[in-house]
């Protein structure tokens, strides 16, 4: 792996890590103590130090370390985990990004930072000390449980209980104590007779009666204290219990270790100290004595040798880094160029398939027709499955927003809730990756222009907590995303107001409500009288419907004063390749996205031209629908004068009729876009090449509904239609 691709790989990961710190910041202020949680946010620091340590970041190690000792700190108890702290941490990830940014964009590892930059980052380390270590202002204070500890968590309890044979053996209890002293503080030693120890009826002074209960405080391990007490193992039975406060060490080794260091949960144990071999092989002695049925880890808990809650966390991490190991076995990083590389080769690939089928059938060679309808499947299939190795959960983008309502809400003194919904739902990564700007601007206004303040959403009977709904689900071949709150909705009526005023709608010129706010993707145009850091500046919306429309996507509004809005966004699944409907109208050929196609009916000539004009009775059914001759200024052929079709095409819950001369059936179509020069054109989103080598347009759907909508205003009223 080069130096670039590994950057690449460090900025990915970084990237993973951060947005798992965010999440996970996110949860704990729902729940301060959710381990899980509270360990990601650790793991993220650890793994961010240690990746930056290796390309020389010293800036990121530095600045990661201190956040990483004060996580260790808060699992371990030490530290309360509060609202101030969460929000110190959360910028604390901002700011790691920065640094991350800073780093890779420096000459050399060790170029000197941004003094700004610098400044921002003591300042948060300043501000994480001093809730460390009790702050004034309260920003990052410590919890009642950080002034109070509890005596006994950070003490060793270690219990020796001689045989009777001890002194015998010449075993001085005594230096023991004296040899542990030397290590650290003894804080409490308990001396008690052994009842168990006595050989006979009689006192004997040979004979060892001792059992020494020990408290004791030091920077030691486990494996240090068993040391001490090594050669006499075999004249007393030795218990040694870490304190809770080693919790956390054993939690960070445990976490650190490599996936495939990560074995038996005894040697797991053994490796990370908190267990000795003794302790483990007189466990594993016991468990072969009673035939295997009971887990290592009950045996040691209840011979006294390590806490229960290290042993089911030594467990969890063992099922985690299996499950880590299965998982990663499954994926591979794919370099998204390659990937889309791949993506054109077998467009050329359909293309070429397409062009073999109609030369075949040119060359009146039946034979080749099962070997042609093969490779056509097998190119399908193979489009198929490249196209879903870009498919990405939009559930990932969705979550970015938490950060978002969460900080705006605060910024406003608003309470509101984010829900999402359709997390699972997939769409190609250019496509995400595309929609991330128009969604935060949507997410943003609902929050600034559409949630009202706790205080006046009371006064109107609603909860203070106002609500933004993402929801992502798939319709017809296309994903829709809808974004949703229940806010003051749109005022039509003060949006015409600004129209006017900004010349954008002449005073007499009739509009409807839908029509009036519809205006808000008008350049300029702003409802909101003074501008804020979120928005009201009148830009913003109009580059939303740009964005999505450069997509192929639409976008709808509806909005009830008083009840909310909701922006319905239409998506194609992917921007490559796609299975279409190829139909024929003067001359022209056209191709129709097949998941939109519902039907095909023959028409009745007096039907399409007669007197109901741009409209049909379709089995009871009023529907509008477009000739496309007409609609393009072709010539009608001599098969539209014999005969002509309705394609029946759905988008989102309506749809249309498109009169065709000629019905061609089904093919793949690989998008091609139209280049600068024909971009702007109305009603086509592409074109495709045939086999024959011809040009195909392909039709949006959508767009050719609202120009419907403009050709219909002013027809026959479709009531008339019925009966």
């Amino acid at each position: 792996m080069s130096l670039d691709s590994a950057r690449q790989a460090f900025v990915a990961e970084v990237s993973e890590l951060l947005q798992s710190m965010e999440d996970a910041l996110l949860a704990l202020e729902q729940d301060p103590k959710d381990p899980e949680s509270l360990n990601a946010v650790f793991r993220a620091m650890h793994t961010i130090k240690g990746t930056a340590g290796v390309f020389g970041y010293e800036p990121i190690v530095a600045f990661t370390h201190a956040v990483e000792g004060l996580m260790e700190r808060v699992r371990s108890g030490q530290i309360a985990l509060t609202p101030e702290l969460i929000a110190a941490l959360l910028e604390c990830r901002d700011h790691t990004d920065c640094l991350v940014a800073a780093c890779l964009s420096a000459d050399l590892p060790e170029s000197p930072l941004d003094p700004q930059l610098i400044r921002a980052g003591e300042s948060l380390l300043e501000r994480l000390g001093q809730g460390g270590e009790g702050s004034q202002t309260g920003a990052v204070s410590p919890g009642p449980e950080a002034k109070h500890l509890p005596v006994g968590r950070d003490l060793w309890m270690i219990s020796l209980r001689f045989t009777c044979d001890a002194f015998r053996h010449g075993i001085d209890p005594l230096s023991f104590l004296r040899y542990l002293a030397s290590l650290g503080e003894l804080v409490h030693v308990a001396v008690r007779i052994d009842p168990g120890a006595g050989c006979s009826l009689e006192f004997d002074p040979e004979t060892c009666y001792l059992q020494f209960g020990i408290g004791f405080r030091g920077d030691v391990d486990k494996p240090l204290l068993a040391n001490v007490f090594e050669f006499a193992d075999q004249d007393c039975e030795i218990r040694i219990l870490e304190p809770d406060t080693a919790h956390a060490k054993y939690l960070e080794l445990l976490d650190t270790l490599p996936p495939e260091q990560v074995g038996c949960i005894g040697e797991l144990l053994v490796r990370i100290g908190a267990l000795t071999q003794a302790e483990l092989e007189r466990a594993l002695t016991i468990q072969e004595a009673e035939g295997g049925g009971r887990k290592i880890g009950e045996i040691l808990v209840e011979q006294g040798s390590i806490k229960a809650a290290v042993v089911e966390q030594a467990a969890q991490v063992q099922a985690a880094a299996r499950n880590r190991v299965q998982e990663e076995a499954r994926f591979i990083r794919v370099d998204a160029q390659r990937l889309g590389h791949l993506i054109d080769l077998i467009g050329e690939l359909v293309t070429s398939s397409a062009a073999i089928r109609v030369l075949a059938k040119r060359a009146g060679i039946e034979a080749l027709d099962e070997v042609v309808d093969g490779v056509d499947y097998l190119v399908s299939e193979i489009r198929d499955q490249a196209l879903q190795l870009r498919m990405v959960p939009i559930g990932d983008t969705f979550s970015r927003f938490k950060r978002v309502v969460r900080d705006a809400a605060q910024e406003l003194g608003k309470q509101i809730e984010l829900v999402i919904n359709g997390a699972e739902t997939e769409l190609d990564k250019t496509v995400v990756e595309k929609m991330v700007d128009p969604l935060t601007h949507l997410v943003r206004n609902a929050i600034d222009h559409g949630i009202e303040p706790p205080e006046v959403r009371l006064s109107k009977g609603k909860p203070a907590q106002g609500t933004i709904v993402l929801n992502a689900y798939h319709d017809s071949g296309h994903i829709v995303i809808e974004i949703a709150d229940d806010g003051a909705g749109l005022d039509a009526a003060k949006i015409r107001a600004k129209a006017e005023a900004l010349g954008l709608v002449r005073p007499d010129e009739s509009l409807t409500r839908e029509e009036a706010l519809r205006l808000i993707f008008a350049p300029g145009l702003s409802t909101k009288e003074q501008a804020t850091n979120l928005s009201g500046r009148g830009v913003g919306m109009d580059v939303v419907k740009r964005n999505i429309e450069a997509l192929r996507g639409t976008i709808e509004l509806e909005s009830e004063p008083g009840q909310g809005t909701r922006f319905t966004i239409s998506l194609p699944l992917t921007l490559a390749i796609i299975d279409g409907f190829m139909v024929g109208a003067g001359g022209g050929q056209y191709v129709i996205p097949l998941a939109q196609v519902v039907e095909c009916v023959e028409l009745d000539l007096d039907q399409g031209s007669g007197e109901h004009g741009y409209y049909i009775n379709l089995r009871g059914e009023v529907l509008p629908f477009i000739r496309l001759t007409e609609l393009f200024g072709a010539e009608p052929t001599a098969a539209h004068r014999q005969r002509e079709s309705l394609v029946v095409v759905r988008f989102g819950h309506h749809k249309i009729g498109l009169v065709v001369d000629a019905l061609h059936g089904e093919l793949q179509a690989v998008i091609k876009p139209l280049g600068r020069i024909f971009e702007r054109l109305t009603g086509i989103a592409g074109a495709t090449i045939l086999g024959t080598g011809e040009v195909a347009l392909i039709l949006d759907v959508s767009e050719l509904a609202a120009l419907s909508q403009g050709l219909h205003q002013y027809a026959v009223d479709p009531a008339s239609i019925h009966g």
